[in-house]
């Protein structure tokens, strides 16, 4: 992962290439070159680049990882309050409980709708086939955060044993 000294670094680099691309820019239109324009355009995109590159040496880009938790993949989320991830059939209930974890780390933003009691609910489900050509959503357990604080110590992960249950015996 890039970290924000290289990206610090890179935009140092972008930095001095804007000002050097300034300085050909002058010079283009000093000497009436007839890509003085496009040197306009292209110092104006490094500026852009540069400021970008700058902004993001200023924000720490760091990913919570819960330990224990596995790949779970997003199945629904309607850009408010409500998600879905989709786990497969083999996870155990430990597994489960910090992969819930992780998808309320991950999924958290300041930029989600919460309703009125501002929460952000995340459920886990996993697909059973019981005959041959019928599937069938078992949701495993759910976890609810605050949408206001990103380190929510009040999460409460519940998990719904008796689907559990229902799971093919001939998991690992």
């Amino acid at each position: 992962m890039i970290t924000t000294a290289e990206f610090a670094k890179a935009a140092g680099w972008g930095g001095i290439l804007t000002l050097v691309l300034a300085a050909l820019t002058v010079l283009a239109f000093v000497l009436q070159w007839g890509i003085r324009f496009r040197l306009v355009g292209a110092t104006g995109f490094m500026g852009v680049l540069t400021s970008g590159l700058f902004a993001l040496s200023l924000v720490p880009i760091m990913r919570t990882s819960i330990p224990g938790a596995v790949r779970y993949t997003v199945v629904y989320d309607n850009g408010a309050n409500q998600a879905v991830v989709a786990v497969a059939p083999e996870i155990t209930e430990t597994e489960l409980e910090a992969t819930l974890r992780q998808a309320a780390s991950d999924l958290f933003s300041l930029g989600r709708y919460g309703g009125q009691d501002n929460q952000f609910m995340i459920r886990a489900r996993t697909l059973v086939h019981p005959e041959e050509g019928l599937s069938k959503p078992l949701f495993l357990g759910q976890v609810k955060r605050s949408l206001a604080v990103r380190e929510d110590e009040n999460m409460q992960v519940e998990l719904f044993h008796q689907n559990f249950a229902e799971l093919p015996s001939d998991r690992a």
